[in-house]
């Protein structure tokens, strides 16, 4: 009896593990986690766990069962031959075919083949293996992306000759970008942390229709991870570190992911150190001294020293460390088969941040600041996103997401050998609500129809202080008395709010063509307050403008073999003022920006076109896009009179006055190129070259924010648990005659002066060599070590403050538990 019982426990045991399947990446033969796996209905739905196992139980053996997960290439099998594999499932990366599935273009899935934008795709993998610093470093290793950096905290990414409020920010389908997104160069984007990312989405050319104002240049969409649900109860921790020696960094990133039944939890804290940046020794541009820093000041906010300090170190870029802390929380709770809802709780905060830009600025042989800082930047972002398939016959999906987001910014500054501190700061609370829908029109699912809707409302204050100070020796011991200074926005508080409809229509022509259209009405509302004229005073004090818009887009995809894709795209964008552009009052290299009340949006109207060419069943892909841009009514800074005069006191100091002013027209045109793909056993290669143009039709000055010609080359060599990749870098010179000095956004100052013509010369032509290496010991240990600027070269980003780093040894560690 004993006897038959045990052989009863064995073939149940037996029985019970042919009911488990393990899914594997088919490349490093490592399991997969959060694989989802659901029958035809999609009524069962499972997720393997950190082992890449599965159990399968609940399926009847007539099930065709899908392997699904956004990195790898969906796998399908009726459940009664899992025997004929082992119950072992390989599933290939995407990234092998490059036919990659995209998010942003249409708010929700989609092949890269029914899409006639230009996108690039950076997974969470690619972001693991590149381990940037921040943000904007992870954006400027993406085709057609240049970015620009004042100072170290900070990055501001130009796509298609624009940036900073002309490019639209969105993290978890919730937009950035705020009524203080500012013209020039925007530091924003470094205030979510790469480490939590599970993939980053970029859309080149204006796309207003889905995403609205700001959408210009394009649209970054940063997606952080979510967690999912498991039929097992699963504690999956990973701890990341890294050190770089150019700043002498310390990062360290630790996440947890909790997984049950019917709700899942990820906790994500990131914490970045950053000393002085040290540039490159090497200066192959022949200017001995450019960008090198002689002299620096060592107030802080206790110590007072009237003299600057020598520098020991010249290539040591004093003043530019600072810290940065990122808090993640999501949770993730199935409120039915049909329905679900995500709670995402975002928070960045830094150290003050140096205004290394105006730290460096020497006036006859001195600094002209002592202090010059920018306060803790911070973003808070509660949102909470509610998704439901209802499967009506004018409503299959939706998604609405309900968002507020919290912002400070603070600007102190003083001058040196000066008592007199200024202190400006902005807060701005930000609430939105966006809902986006959509319905297959047939059965075959091949004509689709989206639409939605968009509401915000920014509320922003700002405050100015002055403070003299009280001062015994080098010691700040406290304040004597406050004084009146200019607010950077309005003192008596603004508002801005926009509302918005769309719809988008997608159908598939043929097999070969796809044909996609949308529009979307905009309508926008300002109002803002002045209240103090001690320094100013405007024809109005109280504003109120409201502005609307229709935007449209028509896409054309015609795929005349499985090989070949042309795209062909027309659409236009528009940018209504916000505070910023209408009401901003600041101070820059003897000019001061002034109101500008009667100030018009700006618009855009692209006409592109695209090819795309497939090689070696889609693992190798080559690409080129070309796109002309006109702009309308286009913004821009010029000189201005306010009550007649053209110069302002401001700050102690005389002036010119500038201001945002509409222009008539003007055009940017250009285009990238770029391959990517694996051209033999274990090698790899990526690719790209980007060219803009920029010109006024009224003044015919070049406009500013454009790049020159750059790009990059990559060749890799991947082999189960190592991969190692050498990069190229490089930019062409841009000449004087191609800035617009007018404006003085792009920096001309920081480029070398040639004493001999008496005038800066420009952005020097630059190149650099850079070694990445990953290992991956086990699924629970992988390490990287990379080399960037191997030569150790001196040079500067275009229209940036700081010079790039030198020779910098970066090492990394990640550990999954």
């Amino acid at each position: 009896m004993r006897f038959f019982v045990l052989l009863f426990l064995f073939l149940l045991t037996l029985t019970a593990k042919s009911q488990q399947v393990k899914v594997i990446d088919r490349e490093t033969k490592f399991p997969i986690n959060n694989v989802t796996i659901y029958n035809e209905n999609k009524d069962l739905v499972i997720y393997t766990n950190k082992l890449g196992i599965a159990d399968l139980s609940a399926f009847k053996e007539s099930d065709v069962i899908s392997f699904n997960h956004l990195s790898f290439h969906e796998f399908e099998i009726l459940k009664r031959e899992l025997n004929l594999i082992g119950f072992v499932v390989y599933l290939y990366n995407r990234a092998e075919q490059l036919d990659e599935v995209v998010l942003s273009a249409f708010r929700g899935k989609e092949v890269r083949s029914r899409v006639a934008e230009t996108i690039a795709i950076s997974s969470r993998e690619e972001i693991r293996r590149m381990a940037p610093q921040t943000s904007a470093d992870l954006l400027a290793n993406l085709p057609g992306i240049k970015v620009q950096k004042t100072q170290m905290g900070g990055g501001s990414p130009v796509i298609r000759g624009m940036e900073a409020n002309r490019v639209l920010l969105v993290v978890d389908g919730v937009r950035m970008n705020n009524a203080i997104y500012r013209t020039g160069h925007l530091q924003s984007s470094i205030t979510v942390a790469p480490t939590v990312l599970e993939r980053t989405e970029i859309i080149y050319g204006p796309s207003s229709v889905i995403y609205g104002s700001d959408a210009l240049g394009g649209v970054i969409n940063y997606y952080t991870k979510t967690p999912e649900i498991n039929t097992e109860n699963t504690f999956d921790t990973s701890i990341f570190s890294r050190y770089s020696s150019a700043n002498n960094e310390k990062a360290i990133h630790f996440d947890v992911e909790t997984s049950f039944k019917k709700w899942a939890s990820f906790t994500a804290v990131s914490y970045s150190d950053f000393g002085d940046l040290k540039m490159g020794k090497n200066r192959n541009h022949g200017f001995d001294d450019w960008g090198k820093i002689f002299q620096y000041s060592n107030n802080t906010n206790s110590f007072y020293n009237p003299i600057s300090i020598v520098n020991p170190n010249p290539n040591l870029q004093k003043n530019t460390g600072y810290n940065q802390l990122d808090l993640l929380q999501k949770f993730y709770v199935p409120l039915s088969k049909k329905t679900d809802i995500a709670f995402n709780i975002q928070y960045s905060t830094s150290s003050d941040i140096p205004n290394f830009d105006n730290l460096a600025e020497v006036s006859n042989g001195k600094l002209r600041y002592a202090e010059a800082y920018y306060g803790p930047q911070k973003r808070f972002l509660a949102s909470s996103s509610l998704n439901f398939n209802p499967d009506y016959s004018w409503l299959e999906k939706g998604n609405i997401i309900f968002a507020f987001q919290q912002v400070e910014e603070s600007r102190i500054e003083r001058k040196m050998n000066s008592l007199d501190r200024y202190y400006r700061t902005e807060n701005v609370d930000v609430y939105s609500l966006n809902g986006d829908f959509s319905v297959p029109l047939n059965k075959a699912k091949n004509r689709n129809l989206s639409y939605g809707f968009e509401l915000t409302h920014n509320d922003v204050s700002s405050d100015a202080i002055g403070k003299e100070l009280a001062v015994n020796g080098n010691e700040i011991t406290g304040f004597t008395n406050d004084f009146i200074i200019q607010s950077r926005y309005p003192d008596g508080g603004s508002q801005y709010s926009s509302a918005a409809l769309y719809t988008n229509y997608r159908q598939d022509i043929s097999k070969k063509a796809t044909l996609n259209t949308g529009i979307r009405f905009t309508t926008t509302f300002l109002e803002a307050l002045w209240v103090d004229d001690t320094f100013i005073t405007l024809p109005d004090m109280d504003i109120y403008s409201d502005n609307k818009a229709v935007s449209a887009t028509v896409g054309y995809v015609y795929k005349p073999s499985d090989n070949w894709q042309i795209n062909a795209l027309l659409s236009s964008g528009f940018r209504s003022p916000n505070i910023d552009d209408i009401g901003k009052i600041r101070y820059k290299n003897g000019q001061v920006t002034v109101p500008n009340i009667y100030l018009k949006p700006e618009y855009v109207y692209n006409a592109e076109i695209g090819l795309l060419h497939y090689f070696n069943n889609k693992k190798f892909l080559v690409s080129a896009n070309a796109y002309y841009m006109l702009l309308h009514d286009y913004i821009a800074r010029g000189t201005f009179e306010i009550n007649g005069q053209n110069t302002l006191l401001y700050d102690g100091e005389t002036a010119t006055t500038m201001a945002n002013i509409n222009n008539d027209n003007a055009y940017i045109t250009g285009g990238t190129f770029g391959f990517q793909g694996t051209i033999f056993n274990h090698f790899k290669t990526k690719g790209s070259l980007t060219y803009t143009k920029g010109e006024s039709y009224d003044t015919k000055l070049p406009l500013s924010s454009i790049p020159p010609l750059f790009g990059n080359l990559e060749l890799s060599y991947n082999q189960n648990k190592f991969l190692a990749s050498l990069n190229f870098r490089f930019n062409v010179a841009k000449k004087l005659s191609e800035y617009n000095l007018e404006e003085g956004i792009d920096n001309i100052e920081q480029t070398p002066f040639v004493a001999e013509t008496n005038s800066y010369y420009g952005t020097p032509k630059w190149s650099t060599l850079n070694l990445n290496t990953n290992y991956q010991f086990s699924e629970k240990v992988a390490i990287s070590f990379r080399i960037d600027n191997i030569f150790d070269l001196h040079y500067k980003e275009f229209a940036s403050s700081i010079s790039s780093p030198g020779r910098n040894y970066v090492g990394s560690l990640l550990l999954t538990l």
